[in-house]
């Protein structure tokens, strides 16, 4: 058996896909250690895990949350370059406290978040570990006929849309700078070659995405040892919320939720409820950390609002989603052949909703366009037209064969087994 270390960012959409992996190794008998900051401990702890701490003088309790306060104030460009510094800093706790933590627990293989692929890859190699990535958000591998993760340009593959693409990748770059550089000083200590993308970095064993495959653009480059799984869903590590079923009414359920990160954006959640004034539904609202439910009185016809839900239960009853397009929570709603209405922030969201508008599981309105009356629009066609639910069971019949958190168990337990690439065709 093997000793798996899990390296991904101390946040619930992360936590939520490789926390099921891990109990899904852990109980086939490997053992199964996260590392990384004191936030991400209860999560870990309560799905069964082992936790090994880094940066615990730096980061006490709450340090994400002060991370990302005033990112869940913020949109587009200005709120990819606040995440990128947070994953800076990220970066050089990992680097810094990884290497003792790791050979002190004995851990022999590594699962890395593709968003922290660079910082990860190189502690791999210093460690001279085997490891493999997972993608708990979009796709990032970089091909010039995808757009950038962080737009919602619409597929296509001409030369003109290429350029286009190639330019926002630039854009990228600039941002992810800030993290290159801190990886850049460590490989130089640690006499390893230096190295000019995140690609280079990535996994030749074994890269595992929770899409199902036919949530993403249509590819020709990604490495043939990249597997499309579909996502990993379950109760591990979510802390037991308590909601008023009793209050359910049993019209047409509407579920709306802006995640954890970019739900600081009150005026949204009052748009919501009014483009769903007036439809023969139940609006069902869940805040996060944004705010308390009382400071959203009066709201147009009277929604439930909650502090959490227990979105994986809802998703069962709910007959629409209206989200900032996290792909946790569109992959969720999706399972449930549930369709969408997607509201896209920043940084992964935007390509996530133009996947969403894509495949005709839903529609999108960008941030920049936002209005009750765009809103409304594009909430009524969603609710009232059949399309959109019969794209999402489809959808939803992908993801039960892609082969979830068995098959991807199944790939990383041979990948690290024989050090060799599981390719895709054969897996």
């Amino acid at each position: 058996m093997t000793h798996f270390g899990i390296l991904c960012p101390a946040e619930t959409g992360h936590l939520n896909t490789v926390l099921p992996l891990g109990c899904e190794l852990q109980s086939r008998g490997h053992e199964v250690s996260w590392i990384g900051i004191l936030d991400g401990q209860p999560k870990v702890l309560s799905a069964g895990l082992n936790f090994l701490a880094i940066a615990e003088s730096d980061c006490p309790q709450g340090t994400m949350a002060r991370l990302f306060a005033d990112l869940g104030k913020l949109n587009g460009l200005t709120a990819l370059r606040q995440t990128g510094n947070v994953l800076k800093q990220s970066a050089n706790w990992l680097l810094r406290d990884a290497p003792g933590v790791i050979k002190k627990a004995g851990v022999e293989a590594l699962i890395i978040d593709q968003v922290t692929a660079s910082p990860g890859g190189t502690l791999a190699q210093f460690l001279d570990l085997p490891y493999v990535n997972v993608c708990s958000a979009l796709v990032l591998n970089y091909e010039d006929s995808i757009p950038p993760c962080f737009s919602t340009w619409r597929y296509n593959p001409t030369g003109w849309a290429r350029l286009r693409n190639r330019a926002g990748y630039v854009v990228m770059s600039r941002v992810t700078q800030p993290i290159r550089q801190v990886v850049s000083e460590y490989r130089q200590q640690w006499q390893l070659p230096p190295y000019s993308k995140s690609d280079e970095l990535y996994s030749k064993l074994a890269i595992i995405s929770q899409q199902p495959a036919q949530l993403e653009y249509s590819r020709s480059n990604l490495p043939p040892w990249f597997h499309f799984t579909g996502p990993y869903h379950s109760s591990s590590g979510r802390k037991p919320v308590d909601f008023p079923f009793e209050k359910l009414t049993g019209q047409p359920l509407i579920y709306a939720s802006m995640g954890t990160l970019q739900n600081r954006l009150q005026y949204v959640f009052r748009y919501i409820a009014e483009a769903c004034h007036g439809l023969d539904a139940q609006l069902v609202i869940s805040l996060g950390d944004s705010a308390e439910p009382e400071s959203l009185h009066n709201l147009p016809g009277n929604p439930l609002i909650v502090k959490y839900a227990p979105q994986l239960d809802l998703l069962k009853k709910a007959s629409l989603t209206i989200t900032h397009a996290g792909l946790n929570t569109t992959l969720e709603s999706l399972s449930n052949g549930v369709p969408l209405v997607a509201i896209p922030v920043t940084n992964d969201q935007p390509g996530v909703a133009a996947r969403i508008a894509w495949t005709g599981v839903g529609e999108f309105v960008p941030l920049s366009r936002l209005s009750v009356p765009n809103l409304s629009a594009a909430v009524q066609k969603v609710f009232t037209e059949n399309s959109y639910k019969q794209n999402a069971i489809k959808l939803q019949q992908a993801i039960q064969t892609s082969g979830g958190v068995t098959r991807a168990a199944d790939i990383i337990e041979q990948a690290i087994s024989t050090g060799k690439p599981v390719l895709a065709n054969v897996s």
